[in-house]
């Protein structure tokens, strides 16, 4: 692609309310972007079936000089553009009506990867949160080849789930909300960094002269949601952004999963509706997320069965306890081996993950085949 056809590319994706349907529209009715540029206001009402705001040569200038600027950013930053009618533009974003024209990235993460997963949840993630995502995203290293773990690089859940990803040598990229003329928040720009160093990408739809607004946030949720096969939402009050993905992942026809809480926690909340409601499969374990998508594991002999066999001291407290105590709930556990809940429940859930104990309804806790 010449750098013309570039500048020509960046300002027709800036047009004020074009989508990839009504880009497709135009562009066969007037030929090319170059030629939308070039036809005068008379000749672009004649070919369109209804005047619009950027019919005006003034306006279609701006966005021609506004290109310009960007193509100068782009070359001094190595930033790779992605049109959407480019061969490596992401296939499963191509998909959604609402998808941006061009996408503008940093690194060489493969977009059309095998398996590609979201990860979205609260800004204000505890511990139960945050020890969940490590875990989802340390199973699926483990049982897939060629994955990529999706977020926005906010606080709390994104953020786990990019360093999750980053230690268990996946690549993640992070779709921001502003240009890649600066990170926000400011406080992750060496995990950004280490993202790209290791194989991940930073992806926007925003020009690097966009000013950063707080629409955009909720603008960009929907390029993670169609970036990805499936969205896993950890962790959401009643309202947030982390539902608003959710919601527009299932309106791509992307399998939606959700981690469960206790009724009476408040960064559960947006969780248990939308698992309720049957928008969100409730979702304990990554061979769920596996199991659900009917993706193929690693070929890894005797791996899987003895991923997670081996107890720590406490773990080994609470099995033999359980093994003597079936069924017991969270305070007999803690008063039977006088260990205070805040270490108590962060165990249980790890043992929940390595498939040694199941939650019963009512909150009671009981050993997986206990005469094995």
């Amino acid at each position: 692609m010449t750098t013309k056809e570039l500048t020509y590319r960046i300002a027709f994706s800036q047009v004020r309310g074009i989508n990839r349907v009504t880009a497709e529209q135009l562009l066969a009715r007037v030929g090319s972007e170059e030629a939308f540029f070039k036809a005068t206001d008379n000749q672009l009402r004649c070919l369109l079936t209804s005047e619009k705001r950027f019919i005006a040569q003034s306006y279609r200038n701006e966005l021609l000089a506004k290109a310009s600027q960007e193509i100068d950013f782009i070359t001094r930053h190595d930033v790779k553009p992605l049109y959407f009618t480019d061969n490596n533009y992401p296939s499963r974003l191509k998909e959604c009506d609402d998808a941006p024209l061009m996408l503008y990235t940093m690194g060489n993460c493969d977009l059309n990867s095998a398996h590609i997963v979201g990860i979205v949840g609260t800004r204000h993630s505890t511990p139960y949160g945050i020890d969940y995502t490590n875990r989802i995203v340390e199973g699926l290293s483990k049982m897939l080849d060629n994955t990529i773990i999706i977020s926005g690089l906010a606080y709390g859940i994104d953020i786990t789930a990019h360093r999750a990803a980053l230690k268990n040598n996946i690549p993640t990229a992070a779709v921001l909300a502003h240009g890649l003329n600066t990170i926000y928040p400011a406080q992750h720009r060496n995990t950004a960094i280490e993202m790209l160093n290791n194989g991940g990408a930073l992806i926007t739809d925003y020009i690097s002269t966009d000013a950063v607004h707080r629409g955009n946030f909720l603008a960009r949720n929907r390029i993670v949601a169609g970036l990805c096969d499936c969205l896993l939402v950890v962790e959401s009050a009643e309202k947030g952004g982390a539902l608003v993905t959710a919601h527009v992942a299932s309106s791509y026809n992307r399998d939606v999963f959700a981690l469960p809480g206790r009724a009476n926690d408040p960064y559960s909340a947006g969780c248990n509706r939308i698992i309720s409601s049957g928008l969100a499969a409730l979702v304990q374990s990554p061979d769920d997320i596996i199991n659900a998508m009917r993706w193929t594991t690693k070929a890894i002999e005797g791996d899987q069965c003895e991923m997670f066999t081996e107890l720590s001291e406490e773990e080994q407290q609470i099995h033999e306890y359980l093994l003597s105590h079936p069924q017991s709930n969270v305070n007999q556990l803690s008063v039977g081996i006088n260990m205070p809940l805040s270490r108590l429940m962060p165990t249980l859930i790890d043992m929940e993950f390595q498939g040694i104990i199941i939650n019963l309804p009512g909150g009671r806790y009981e050993i997986v085949n206990p005469g094995n």
